[in-house]
């Protein structure tokens, strides 16, 4: 029996075969499927009810866009699709491709990103964090609303965790919460959230 490698893709190929499907982003050349469910996206569409709430309530000129792919400058093949991300209105214009598809390739341009953990977890918990740090995102909030994370990432007994990453001198600290937590983010410091909230 032979291992045949998987097909690696450009971000151009990725672009016109999967662009439009919310199912997939691109990791380094390499397809990865999601795997969203029903209570995946219940758990997404409350977090960005939440947060579009707050960005009202607080007068910012953000937005939360319904689809969003995002371009790291330094990773060739990466197409990463954030479940909910924030945008300044303001630095759009400088956004190379955002007039003709809805796609960020400056960090600055992103205020927050929101992964919902699924069974790809490795992806949200290691890669992503290292790539939303380097583009300079102020927060990163991971939601394993499962459980699903490994022991090194949310402890032993596993269970529900939120977990927000702040950007400090370029790295992130990590502060966890659990049910019954409420949560704190330093940019939305008057959120009232708690993982409860936003649970299936």
């Amino acid at each position: 029996m032979t291992y045949s490698p998987p097909k690696l893709l450009t971000f151009e190929q990725f672009l016109v075969e999967y662009g439009d499907n919310p199912r997939y982003e691109l990791i380094d050349g390499e397809l990865r499927d999601m795997e969203p469910t029903g209570p995946h996206e219940e758990v997404s569409g409350n977090i960005t009810g939440r947060i579009y709430a707050e960005i009202l309530r607080s007068n910012l000129n953000w937005l939360i866009p319904k689809t969003c792919l995002i371009k790291p400058p330094a990773a060739e093949a990466t197409a990463l699709r954030p479940d909910v991300i924030v945008l300044d209105k303001a630095k759009l214009s400088n956004e190379p491709l955002w007039q003709k598809e809805p796609i960020i390739c400056n960090g600055n341009t992103i205020q927050l990103v929101a992964e919902v953990v699924s069974t790809n977890w490795q992806d949200d918990y290691a890669r992503k964090v290292e790539e939303y740090a380097f583009l300079q995102i102020p927060e990163y909030w991971i939601v394993d609303f499962r459980g699903l994370g490994g022991l090194q990432f949310i402890g032993n007994p596993k269970q529900p965790t939120f977990t927000i990453c702040q950007l400090v001198n370029g790295v992130y600290q990590q502060q966890q919460y659990r049910l019954g937590d409420t949560i704190f983010s330093s940019l939305f410091p008057n959120l009232q959230l708690k993982l409860d909230d936003i649970m299936p």
